[in-house]
């Protein structure tokens, strides 16, 4: 029978109960996992299995042992098993800790229990945002013709109503490159409402409120990004632009091709990430990554 410890015996751990979390944890590999879920959010039994230079099948096992005590959760999303910490369980833990120290003295241990605090409630960047909401994500680059263009148009299909993609330029060409269009429209995505628009037009008060910021553009190729004020998350996911290829037109239509790719593959891992239960540190490692991959 599962073990939720941290719910059910969060007002009434016993010596029993505490012995078990111990020993749940009394591995190398368990306490391992368990502190790397802990440091780095919800993440897929194929990663932490990478992570820890861990095989599957034994690594399976010791998930297994950590989520009967209560220590971790799994859950599925797509084709994939993700495993996150439970906090609470810790903080469960050390309550029991401390639940008679400095004799009789509770609030000399003050300063450790506002540290635990501060750790638990920084372990979810949204967890009180609702499983509907809808994230705005806007995509830049320099001329908004092509690489932020595609972006938007991809993470639209990918993102599945839960995600509501722009794009914009810091100096927009104006015009939709019609190599852009026609790639798009090999792809069967819609085109009719796509054009090329400044960045300006994100700021005003009237503008989406931004969930996040991606910034598309070339960094090997020494381009200028844009630099976004405010509060949402931001990453580089730079691409080369296709704008600038030369050659045939079969060569022209390659490399807007491998652009496309580049930005379709880094969008499915982007779409596919646990966002409710990752912190914001955890969630910015995972979008800078994104970015390098």
């Amino acid at each position: 029978m599962t073990l939720r410890i941290f719910t059910k015996y969060k007002n009434d751990m016993k010596t029993e109960n505490a012995v078990q979390l111990f020993a749940a944890l009394a591995h190398e590999t368990r306490l391992g996992a368990f502190r790397t879920l802990i440091n780095k959010g919800a993440m897929s039994a194929g990663d932490l299995s990478e992570y820890l230079h861990a095989t599957p099948s034994t690594l399976s096992a010791h998930l297994r042992e950590l989520r009967m005590a209560g220590l971790i959760d799994s859950y599925k999303q797509g084709r994939f098993i993700f495993y996150e910490a439970n906090v609470a369980a810790v903080g469960v833990l050390v309550n029991y800790l401390l639940m008679e120290c400095c004799n009789g003295q509770p609030e000399a241990c003050a300063d450790s229990l506002g540290i635990l605090k501060s750790i638990s409630e920084g372990c979810s960047m949204i967890a009180d945002i609702s499983k509907d909401k809808v994230f705005n994500v806007l995509f830049l680059c320099t001329g908004n013709s092509a690489r932020s263009i595609m972006a938007e148009s991809i993470l639209n299909r990918e993102g599945m109503g839960r995600f509501k993609a722009y794009s914009a330029g810091s100096t927009p060409r104006g015009e939709v490159h019609p190599e852009t269009i026609r790639l798009l429209r090999r792809s069967n995505l819609p085109v009719d409402q796509l054009r090329s628009k400044k960045w300006e037009e994100f700021m005003g008060d009237d503008a989406p409120k931004l969930d996040f910021v991606f910034t598309v553009c070339d960094n090997a190729a020494h381009e200028v990004c844009p630099v976004w004020p405010g509060q949402p998350m931001t990453a580089n996911w730079g691409v080369p632009d296709p704008v600038l290829a030369s050659g045939t037109s079969s060569e022209i239509s390659l490399a807007f091709s491998d652009t496309y790719r580049m930005l379709n593959n880094r969008i499915s891992i982007f779409t596919s990430l646990p966002l409710q239960s990752l912190d914001k540190l955890s969630l910015q490692k995972r979008l800078d990554e994104i970015g390098q991959s």
